[in-house]
């Protein structure tokens, strides 16, 4: 049973990392004309409709009440932080280089779901996990050089903020509603990047409207396509296929930034693909034994 959710959380996942991937590709394009802050803002503030029209159809406001308030509060907080960060990134770096840095907090999920969550952490799922690091450190190139800016420090730590929110959200999935966990999630994002922001708020640009409203679509149905993957599967089986991102990121690169992969990327991305087509095919064998 656990691996048949496993396997709907992974494909699941897969599709939230290319929403995110051009929810992302958006942000970047943003931060050419609008500080990390106010992108932030952007990005939490066109999802917002979205979210509540979402919350009207699926259950009632009232509702909304009835959670873990310690742990919400603690995810809006470090979701401020990570966007922030990562839009710091995103500015300075290309974007298969940014989530190459990124990609370290599968790891973190990992090493954290034991203690944490309680789960099982099987030997193959960290051969998989340290596989894919094994990519991600081909991408950055031997020396690391990347991650060692502040731009790729600022990645790092929106790693760190975002391990922290997966591990809330697999905690709070046990007792608040799906429609809760994106609700507060959204608002206190939105309520406190905008209030960040507000001193240094630059005036919209009317060109910049259909980015912004791209932003905020890809970035509900990711939100909602990840909450989905961690709410019901283990973070240590799910987490690893958001390097699936790197597939969309590398032609997004080339397409938009006219940006070209050399021979470490695409040897890095090969092993990263690797190592997530190793986990899932596990998972199918661990399904299969379940239900012979």
């Amino acid at each position: 049973m656990t691996a048949n959710r496993n396997l709907r959380g992974i494909i699941v996942m897969v599709c939230a990392a290319a929403l995110f991937t051009l929810m992302d590709s958006g942000m970047k394009l943003l931060s050419e004309h609008y500080s990390s802050m106010q992108v932030t803002a952007l990005r939490s503030l066109s999802s917002l409709p979205l979210v509540y029209l979402y919350v009207a159809w699926r259950s009632s406001f009232r509702a909304m009440l009835h959670v873990r308030w310690p742990l919400h509060l603690l995810r809006g907080v470090v979701a401020v932080i990570m966007l922030v960060t990562f839009v710091i990134g995103l500015r300075h770096l290309p974007l298969t280089e940014t989530y190459a840095i990124f990609f370290v907090a599968p790891l973190f999920i990992t090493a954290l779901s034991g203690p944490l969550l309680g789960e099982r952490v099987s030997s193959a799922r960290w051969a998989a996990i340290v596989t894919g690091l094994v990519g991600v450190l081909v991408v950055l190139r031997p020396t690391g050089e990347g991650m060692l800016t502040w731009a790729g420090l600022a990645v790092v730590a929106a790693a760190v903020c975002y391990t922290i929110s997966a591990i809330a959200v697999r905690v709070l999935g046990r007792t608040d509603s799906m429609e809760s966990l994106m609700f507060w999630l959204i608002t206190m994002l939105a309520f406190g990047s905008t209030l960040l922001a507000a001193p240094h708020w630059q005036p919209l640009l009317r060109a910049d409207a259909w980015l912004i409203v791209g932003v905020g679509i890809t970035g509900f149905c990711g939100q909602w396509g990840i909450t989905y993957a961690f709410r019901h599967g283990e973070v240590s089986a799910i987490a690893p296929f958001e390097y699936t991102t790197l597939i969309w990121t590398l032609g997004l690169d080339r397409l938009i930034w006219k940006t070209t992969p050399d021979r470490w990327t695409l040897l890095g991305a090969a092993i990263i693909i690797g190592s997530g087509l190793f986990l899932a095919r596990s998972e199918k064998v661990h399904a299969e034994a379940e239900h012979p």
